[in-house]
């Protein structure tokens, strides 16, 4: 009983990491991790002082994959279909944030902002 109490004590951690990357010439910083409870929502912020671009776009990296395309916002908010939730782009657009509403295990990635 005691491995299987440790068990689901173990999946019931989701782990995200993120990382920085320079697109178009402007730089993009994010946190380096952050985690939450499997179904605890949980914001992931980038901060893009100097893009130049017309859109801010979000990308998920799983594990053995390759990065996929999650969405893309000029200003405001925006919904994200999968993984549900939201991206909201500052009105100077020198920031934005991805806000997973009910992230799942399967939902442990990479995610970037460019």
């Amino acid at each position: 009983m005691k491995l299987l109490c440790e068990k689901m004590d173990f999946l019931s951690v989701l782990l995200l990491f993120f990382s920085a990357v320079a697109v178009s010439r402007a730089q993009v910083q994010q946190e380096l991790s952050a985690e939450t409870s499997e179904g605890t929502g949980i914001n992931i912020t980038c901060s893009h002082p100097s893009i130049q671009a017309d859109n801010i776009h979000w990308y998920r990296q799983l594990p053995g994959r390759g990065p996929a395309f999650l969405v893309n916002a000029f200003k405001g908010s925006k919904e994200v279909p999968d993984p549900e939730g939201q991206v909201f782009v500052s009105s100077d657009r020198r920031s934005s944030a991805l806000w997973l509403a009910r992230p799942r295990l399967g939902d442990a990635a990479v995610y970037y902002c460019a």
